[in-house]
């Protein structure tokens, strides 16, 4: 009932030729309606502002870390270009949302065709899996660093670091790719209402008239064969890790080793917490969590670490910190 007087709600705030179209349509040809953040529909235009500011600054970021990463040589090694897989990734997380989100901020533009709103659906959780993967293999690389510092040039060749990136890559492709043909297979009801500021796999899926099981399993078990099991290989790492730094025997290797691991356990958290908040408070949080609070969650986890992800490391890793001011002096330096 709640959600039936959600889209009452909308469709009363909707011009009258988007209702017609809601009403008289198939979802396949009309598309869909992302109607923000229910209940919170006055504030879009405040609430546009913290979101632009995030986002611009996400782009910012990791634009300079990139370039800081490529234009160094001595940043050309492995843990530097998988920071650098990370940031291109969470560029474009951010990216295949947040733009349609301050469209529909600022210009109420909340039509989505129904090819259009898969395809969004697809390289937000492609890319998610993606930034959980790179996560996973800098895990990986601090581990062979810290537990097996003489063969690691060894282990992690520039081969092996391609192949790890084509893994991620493919992985998330083979595991997102099917939630397409499970959504097109779907009969699509009337209502084309999604309760979102973008398109996500099971807000697709609620629009249907059929049977939606097959999609909710198949959700559940992409989760936990991609995000779970890559936030329990981590933390098996770390485990291991923890244990191997505090056996060094310098206590300024320990403070180099803690340092460098504080900044990656800093970025997982910020990509997982958030995350997995909004999945368990979506599935389990029921009546007791307004739903604008999950879907401002949802926003959140897609632009707060792609944000913060460069200052951390900007900020606690001293090589790309020098290499940015070298940047910014170079570049004073041919201006003036």
């Amino acid at each position: 009932m709640a959600q039936v007087r959600v889209l009452q709600k909308t469709m009363a705030l909707l011009p009258a030729s988007s209702t017609a179209a809601t009403n008289n349509s198939d979802t396949r040809t009309a598309g869909c309606l992302l109607v923000g953040i229910p209940g919170l529909e006055h504030l879009h235009t405040w609430l546009s502002i913290p979101f632009f500011t995030m986002y611009v600054a996400a782009l910012a970021g990791n634009g300079i870390l990139i370039c800081v990463i490529l234009s160094r040589p001595s940043l050309h090694e492995p843990m530097y270009i998988f920071l650098s897989m990370l940031a291109g990734a969470d560029v474009m997380l951010a990216t295949a949302t947040m733009p349609k989100v301050l469209a529909n901020f600022w210009l109420g533009s909340s039509h989505i065709s129904f090819d259009g709103c898969l395809t969004q659906m697809f390289f937000i959780h492609f890319l998610f899996v993606a930034d959980s993967a790179v996560l996973l293999a800098m895990a990986f690389d601090r581990y062979v660093a810290i537990c097996s510092p003489l063969r690691y040039a060894t282990i992690l060749t520039g081969p092996v670091i391609g192949k790890i990136a084509a893994a991620a890559l493919t992985r998330s492709f083979i595991i997102m790719f099917p939630a397409v043909f499970l959504l097109k297979r779907l009969h699509y009801c009337r209502v084309n209402i999604i309760a979102h500021t973008f398109c996500e796999h099971m807000g697709i899926a609620r629009l249907s008239c059929s049977d939606i099981s097959v999609n909710v399993w198949y959700g559940l078990a992409a989760a936990l064969l991609s995000t779970g099991l890559d936030v329990t290989l981590i933390a098996v790492s770390y485990t291991h890790i923890l244990q191997a730094v505090f056996h060094l025997p310098s206590r300024e290797a320990r403070s180099k080793a803690l340092s460098t691991c504080g900044s990656h356990v800093c970025v997982i958290l910020l990509f997982y917490i958030p995350a997995l908040f909004s999945v368990f408070a979506y599935r389990f949080g029921g009546r007791r969590i307004p739903r604008y609070v999950h879907i401002l969650l949802a926003n959140l986890y897609v632009v707060i670490p792609p944000m913060l992800n460069p200052i951390i490391y900007g900020v606690r890793t001293r090589p790309i910190l020098e290499g940015a001011k070298q940047m910014f002096s170079n570049l004073v330096k041919e201006f003036n």
